[in-house]
């Protein structure tokens, strides 16, 4: 079976799956609890189109999990289907911010690509963030200034509460002319990768960036 499931998807199912966990721990009623399995099969499954059976039985799996042995076994088989993100070289990253003369790219040896549904890294020396992504079927790349805040924030991508920095992007228009927007972001881009459990937070914070 080929892989079929999104980082942000996997990561969506896995915390459902300690929903489950927690309501096993705290639920008494069968009825509630029955309920409660239903829901998040529904909610687990929705996430696709077109599932077949054989998908489709395995994201139903997540009803048999009752305890923390379950739980790890139903996601180590889940993560053996999820898409991972485009492996990429540096001369390829470098092609995607022509403007950059000395781009600073990440160890690319390091990054474990199941768990990105985008690649972003900071470069201190230039107080700037880079993020790279996916956007019909082709690789895209966005960069802004990156300003670390000293408190905590809510993230415009991944809606958690993390360490965040105001990411500012400068567009360029014959109308307008140079457009500034800025968002607080994740620092750690790992972190944001890991709690993003949808994309429609990822492309509005594109867009606007972009806009």
């Amino acid at each position: 079976m080929d892989a079929f499931i999104r980082s942000d998807q996997y990561n969506f199912i896995k915390e459902k799956t300690s929903d489950l966990l927690h309501a096993h721990s705290s639920v008494n009623d069968t009825g509630v609890m029955n309920a409660l399995k239903s829901m998040t099969q529904e909610k687990s499954v929705g996430l696709f189109k077109n599932l077949d059976q054989v998908q489709s039985g395995l994201v139903n799996q997540i009803q048999q999990v009752e305890d923390q042995a379950d739980a790890v076994l139903f996601l180590s088989r889940l993560k053996q289907y999820v898409i991972p993100f485009p492996e990429l070289s540096e001369d390829e990253l470098k092609q995607l911010f022509p403007k950059v003369k000395k781009l600073h790219v990440p160890d690319l040896s390091k990054v474990n690509h199941l768990e990105l549904s985008y690649l972003g890294w900071n470069d201190l020396n230039s107080n700037r963030k880079y993020i790279v992504f996916q956007k019909a079927g082709n690789i895209a790349g966005l960069s802004g200034a990156f300003t670390p805040s000293r408190q905590p924030g809510i993230c415009s991508i991944c809606n958690g509460l993390e360490k965040v920095g105001m990411f500012t992007a400068t567009t360029h228009r014959s109308s307008q002319g140079t457009v500034k927007r800025g968002n607080y972001i994740c620092k750690d881009s790992s972190v944001c990768n890991q709690n993003l459990i949808e994309l429609d937070s990822f492309a509005a914070f594109v867009n606007r960036m972009k806009g």
